[in-house]
């Protein structure tokens, strides 16, 4: 199983630049529109640092893409048949969240994730990063808890939920226990 950011960090870092670059952004301008400082941009295309998840969907909603499909095109891959030994894995440096992209082309409207969250774990991601998506989250082993808007919803092994309009959302482990889910999502 490939591992994006350990593996092929460069890789992360000249999508990022490329992307500024055929939008004719500067630092700044990227900074502005993804909420995110230019001295952390500067940082992620140098390889002085790895973003964390939160750092990585902001910069991919400000480029109008999903997280998925940034780091799709930092890989440069895009077949209909993702091997299980292909599928890129990428883990935040802050939080250990481990994201293993199960399916995703630019041509196919629909994304599948599979996520680990370590014990006493949370990931809180901006309203800007379901701008253009609808998602589902079926959680396969361990408890999860979303904070979407005002609602808390606390979901078992085997529980789905739907995500509503767009808002700020966290996800929490709450447990003791890792808790495995899949993300399904759809652009529109």
């Amino acid at each position: 199983m490939g591992t994006l950011v350990d593996d092929s960090g460069a890789l992360l870092a000249n999508r990022l630049r490329l992307e500024r670059d055929m939008r004719g952004w500067s630092l700044a301008d990227l900074a502005e529109r993804a909420g995110v400082s230019k001295a952390t941009i500067s940082k992620i295309e140098r390889q002085e640092v790895s973003p964390t998840a939160v750092i990585l969907v902001r910069l991919a909603g400000a480029f109008d893409l999903t997280l998925a499909g940034l780091l799709l095109r930092a890989e440069g891959g895009g077949e209909r048949l993702t091997r299980a030994a292909d599928q890129p894995v990428w883990r935040d440096p802050e939080t250990g969240y481990r994201r293993r992209q199960v399916f995703s082309r630019p041509d196919h409207p629909v994304e599948t994730v599979e996520v680990e969250l370590p014990p006493g774990q949370r990931v809180t991601l901006p309203a800007s990063s379901y701008a253009h998506i609808r998602q589902v989250v079926w959680v396969r082993a361990g408890d999860l808890v979303i904070h979407e808007g005002g609602d808390r919803h606390e979901l078992a092994a085997g529980d789905c939920l739907g995500f509503g309009p767009p808002g700020e959302v966290t996800i929490a482990n709450e447990t003791a226990h890792p808790c495995t889910y899949v993300v399904v999502l759809a652009r529109s």
